[in-house]
């Protein structure tokens, strides 16, 4: 199988820090900027960390291995497996006793 290549359009946004962070431009910064005042602009002309909602599929455009959703193993309860059988056998009956 070919190597999966990096998104073209991901590698130009999105920087990596050295301890691992995503970092990318700034959200309202490009226009109606004559309301914003000078400090806000400032700040939203610095580079922003991507939030975590995002950052999985930032990652995976990055070249990021994708990993599966593992979901956590759940401990059999002998208590409901037998109300479930119980409940079957009660479901198949046709006549009450």
């Amino acid at each position: 199988m070919p190597k999966m290549k990096t998104h073209s359009g991901a590698k130009k946004r999105f920087k990596v820090t050295a301890t691992g962070k995503l970092r990318g431009r700034s959200a309202f910064s490009s226009h109606i900027l004559e309301k914003k005042s000078p400090k806000r602009k400032r700040r939203l002309g610095a580079p922003a960390e991507i939030s975590k909602h995002d950052r999985q599929r930032v990652e995976i455009l990055l070249g990021a291995k994708h990993r599966a959703r593992r979901r956590p193993a759940v401990a059999a309860r002998p208590e409901a497996e037998a109300r479930a059988q119980s409940a079957g056998r009660n479901a198949t009956r046709s006549t009450p006793k």
